[in-house]
């Protein structure tokens, strides 16, 4: 993934939980956020969603999973998300999210 978005000309960074993107300085300087909807230990996604909108940053998410859920993504998009995308992952619809998380910002 990381690798698909510096292909892209975007920068990039990853984490190894949500708590760790929260407790780091990129938060604030984030223009679109590539997130699982189930990760290990702590948050889940929708979690992190919820997070970042409690501390006031509209960060443009791209919820991606491997078991879809509809009350997930309605969830998801209602509170801002860009994209909601289902494993494997097509490059192409990942692409168009970017480019609409971009635009927004």
């Amino acid at each position: 993934m990381e690798q698909l978005v510096r292909s892209l000309g975007y920068s990039a960074s990853t984490f190894a939980s949500a708590d760790e993107f929260l407790k780091s300085e990129q938060v604030s300087n984030t223009s679109c956020l590539i997130t699982d909807l189930h990760m290990p230990g702590g948050l889940s996604g929708l979690d992190l969603q919820d997070q970042l909108i409690a501390r006031g940053h509209r960060i443009p998410i791209i919820f991606i999973t491997g078991q879809p859920d509809d009350v997930a993504r309605t969830r998801a998009m209602k509170a801002g998300a860009v994209g909601f995308l289902s494993k494997p992952v097509k490059h192409d619809h990942l692409i168009g999210y970017l480019d609409n998380a971009f635009k927004a910002t």
